[in-house]
């Protein structure tokens, strides 16, 4: 079976609206009608072996971690803090919603997950000041995507667990200014955006006035709880005390102490809820990254990463330009499929064709990573657009057309992180 006809069923059963976990099983499955190398033993022994990863343990603990932050409330708590120092200066409501899923990203490290928490709080407040319900949906649902560049990041779990070369604690560090980046210039149009049509300043004063009366030192506390959760996660990673994993269940416990004991806003009955919203969370992705393991198994045996890496390097000899043409595909991958599936399907095969031409391994998974956090506002498979739709009340298309200035300055970002390196590696 050659490798244009695997991948063209593979693409056929995705149009055919065959799930990703199931399309895989079948490309995966295919050769072995052909060919005695590859089983139906060999593939369950390959997907067994995918998810029998102590790194990948820090997905489920990451996303139960994240439902519970967000049933505790602590996305309210950073959104207050941030809005007492800018919810006044021009544009100031809007960055702070940025802001927040900056830094709710750092707990949740899911981009769906970070548009659900922080948009189903501040949607309703932007809108009780006056701003127009697309703007506010747009900006949300972008500012989500911060949610898996910034560390604790599940896409880097999973580009490590791809690419052996690869250390998780070394991709968190150099999500960190890349992510800021992002933020800062999505936080140029959103200013642009209330300078041009303004903002109804004496509701903003209003809301924030009633903020600062509380003083600084009260807010402060209520919120140092929900500010302290990322430092706890990425110190105790950093300071060598536990690996990504282990930080990861360090934060689920964090997050039920906060919730249950301090903040109250969790009790004891709404953890059965809880754990059983994470395995429906979890579940369909151990089916994909079991299969993707599988599939990536069988490409390797077909030699197709080897014959796609000899091919491009041949056509081409200018390494800018396979560096452009590797991003144009992911942009256009992560338009068609999530970044999870993409990522553990696609590392084995770009990775030697980005290696051959001096290509530093977190730096790529960076630019990977950052251009399928577009995919999840980019129309036709974007989750978060689906997210931000159904929380803020607007149509998927409507939705699509208000985030397309910030995706431009998502791509703006993205082409500097391509051509400087040392936005991503500086703090290596």
């Amino acid at each position: 079976m050659s490798p244009a006809v695997l991948f063209a069923l593979f693409i056929v059963c995705l149009f055919v609206s065959i799930p990703v976990a199931s399309s895989v099983t079948i490309a995966s499955l295919a050769p072995s009608f052909f060919s005695s190398q590859f089983t139906v033993i060999s593939f369950i022994r390959n997907a067994v072996e995918g998810v029998n990863s102590f790194s990948l343990l820090a997905i489920p603990m990451f996303i139960l971690s994240g439902i519970v932050m967000s049933r505790g409330g602590v996305s309210k708590k950073l959104f207050e803090f941030f809005t007492y120092f800018i919810g006044k200066v021009p544009g100031g409501m809007p960055c702070a919603v940025i802001v927040t899923c900056l830094f709710y990203g750092a707990i949740s490290g899911s981009a769906p997950a970070t548009v659900a928490a922080v948009g189903s709080m501040t949607i309703p407040v932007l809108l009780n000041l006056g701003y127009k319900r697309e703007f506010t949906v747009a900006t949300v649902c972008v500012a989500g995507s911060l949610g898996v560049i910034i560390p604790p990041s599940i896409p880097m779990v999973l580009y490590c667990m791809a690419n052996s070369e690869a250390s998780v604690g070394r991709m968190f560090t150099a999500g960190i200014v890349p992510g800021f980046l992002i933020a800062g210039c999505l936080m140029v149009y959103a200013v642009f955006y209330c300078l041009k049509f303004g903002e109804d300043k004496e509701k903003i004063n209003a809301e924030v006035g009633t903020l600062r009366e509380k003083g600084f030192v009260k807010v402060f506390i209520t919120s140092f709880w929900a500010l302290l959760s990322p430092v706890i996660i990425l110190g105790s990673i950093y300071g060598g005390i536990a690996s990504p994993t282990e930080a990861a269940t360090i934060s689920v416990f964090y997050a039920l102490i906060v919730g249950l004991f301090i903040y109250r806003t969790l009790k004891v009955k709404d953890i059965p809820a809880i754990l059983k919203e994470s395995v429906q969370t979890y579940g369909p992705l151990l089916f994909v990254l079991g299969s993707a393991a599988a599939f990536a198994k069988v490409l390797a045996l077909m030699q197709v990463p080897v014959m796609i890496c000899t091919w491009i390097t041949t056509t081409f000899q200018s390494k800018f330009l396979i560096l452009l043409i590797v991003n144009v595909f992911l942009f256009l991958v992560g338009m068609v499929m999530d970044g999870g599936p993409a990522i553990l399907l696609l590392t084995p095969i770009l990775w030697p064709i980005v290696k051959a031409i001096g290509i530093n391994e977190i730096h790529f998974g960076i630019n990977m990573i950052v251009n399928l956090a577009i995919g999840f506002v980019t129309p036709p498979i974007g989750i978060n657009l689906f997210v931000a739709s159904r929380v803020g009340e607007l149509p998927v298309m409507v939705v699509a057309k208000n985030v397309m200035p910030y995706i431009a300055l998502f791509i703006v970002a993205l082409i500097l992180i391509v051509v400087f390196p040392q936005i991503s590696l500086c703090l290596l």
